[in-house]
């Protein structure tokens, strides 16, 4: 798989023909995704599309029914989900306010991330998962509730993340200007099966997806940031 005019197989995360059942409703039928690590890349469907649960089996936190997940062509299902730098205490804290830098928020180290405001908890957030020094970082809908200034904000931050930290992003996102400002690739699906993929333009123009997801003009407008 090619991102930025490279090759990453090595470090490519692809999940494969992936089936989730719950009784006799497939909640995922039979989607393959594959993300490199100097991409972004958008997730985008209706509610109850399966998004989640599809990034729930990515993360080891669902077993699939059937399919596999593979990180440079080793598989993942089954081994549980953890978290952690391999870091001690002072190399940790250094890394932290390297982040902190990053997204601006040096002057506000001491401060409780819950005494900030949303939509700086938000960002706050995006760097405590970059502290950790992820292959991958997936983002569920991280501009829920934002402002358009504030998602403006967000998109940016996004756009930069594999330039900066050289992982892929994943983001599940149902505002469409954030997704179609930030992704340089985005996948589409319905009622657990991928119905479109390609890049924001190709996406916007898709006659399945306008009709499932973006829908009137005035929806696909709102994609196009006007």
């Amino acid at each position: 798989m090619t991102s930025g005019g490279r090759t990453d197989a090595a470090q490519t995360l692809e999940a494969r023909q992936i089936v989730v059942a719950f009784g006799g409703l497939r909640a995922i039928d039979d989607v393959s995704v594959n993300l490199a690590p100097g991409e972004v890349f958008g997730l985008i469907g209706p509610n109850g599309a399966g998004k989640t649960t599809l990034v729930n089996v990515l993360t080891g936190f669902q077993k699939p029914s059937s399919g596999k997940v593979l990180l440079g062509g080793v598989d993942l299902i089954g081994q549980s989900a953890a978290v952690g730098s391999g870091l001690g205490r002072r190399e940790a804290r250094q890394r932290a306010m390297r982040v902190l830098e990053w997204i601006g928020f040096e002057h506000k180290a001491q401060m409780r991330a819950d005494s900030l405001p949303y939509g700086e908890e938000r960002r706050v957030g995006i760097a405590r998962a970059l502290a950790t020094a992820p292959k991958y970082v997936l983002l569920d809908e991280p501009a829920a509730g934002l402002s358009d200034a504030e998602c403006d904000d967000l998109m940016e931050l996004i756009s930069r993340i594999p330039a900066q930290f050289g992982c892929g992003v994943l983001l599940i996102e149902h505002n469409m200007r954030v997704v179609m400002g930030a992704c340089g690739r985005v996948q589409v699906i319905d009622g657990g099966k991928t119905i479109a993929e390609g890049t924001p333009e190709e996406i916007q123009r898709h006659d399945d997806v306008i009709r499932a997801y973006l829908g009137t003009k005035s929806g696909r407008e709102r994609a196009r940031g006007r």
